[in-house]
């Protein structure tokens, strides 16, 4: 939380979003890929931040119990990754800063383990669904109201980690499959949208 506060303080000074926000032609046609990385940790404002922290604290804690601290990382970094390649397939000359696709990431990775424990968890399983339910119709009408919001990253990042919870809740062993064919994915899109842009040059 300290790397994400420090970095929003000095980014006006340093112009640090011109130069970590992800946006297509950087990232794949000009080989910038630390922006991947460097986005996540980067946001538009303190309002930005103080709801992508809030959500962090209530749900990562919990994540993270449930996982174990490799698994959460892993889901965490991915979703994000995921979510600023489906921003930039979709917004091929925008560029977006925040954390908010990693964290739909471990949102999407809750829902994944309470829909593979769902009889289990019996009535805890519908009255999580029922808030999560909330969460996503709250999250749609705030990305309504201010169109600046990357709906498309929040969109990857949920599913990207719905499916790693729920690949890591039947086994955590599957853990390594999951990073290995997201990383496959990753470079495969990547590859495209090299291709696409190389047509626009």
């Amino acid at each position: 939380m300290a790397v994400f506060i420090i970095v929003s303080f000095l980014q006006e000074e340093a112009n640090i979003y011109q130069f970590s926000a992800v946006q297509g032609y950087y990232v794949s046609f000009r080989e910038e890929y630390y922006r991947l990385f460097s986005s996540m940790f980067v946001h538009s404002g303190m309002m930005h931040i103080a709801m992508n922290m809030l959500s962090l604290y209530m749900v990562g804690r919990m994540v993270e119990r449930i996982f174990g601290s490799l698994a959460f990382l892993s889901i965490y970094f991915l979703s994000g990754l995921f979510g600023s390649f489906l921003y930039m397939y979709m917004n091929i000359s925008g560029s977006a800063v925040g954390a908010s696709g990693a964290i739909f990431g471990i949102f999407g990775a809750l829902a994944g383990f309470a829909l593979v424990h769902r009889e289990r968890m019996q009535n805890e399983f519908v009255q999580f669904m029922k808030d999560f339910g909330i969460i996503l119709v709250i999250n749609f009408f705030i990305g309504i109201v201010f169109p600046d919001i990357a709906m498309s990253a929040h969109v990857g990042g949920l599913l990207a980690g719905l499916i790693g919870g729920m690949i890591v809740a039947k086994n955590p062993k599957f853990l390594g499959v999951y990073i290995l064919f997201s990383l496959i994915i990753l470079f495969a899109v990547n590859s495209y949208l090299l291709s696409l842009y190389a047509t626009m040059i």
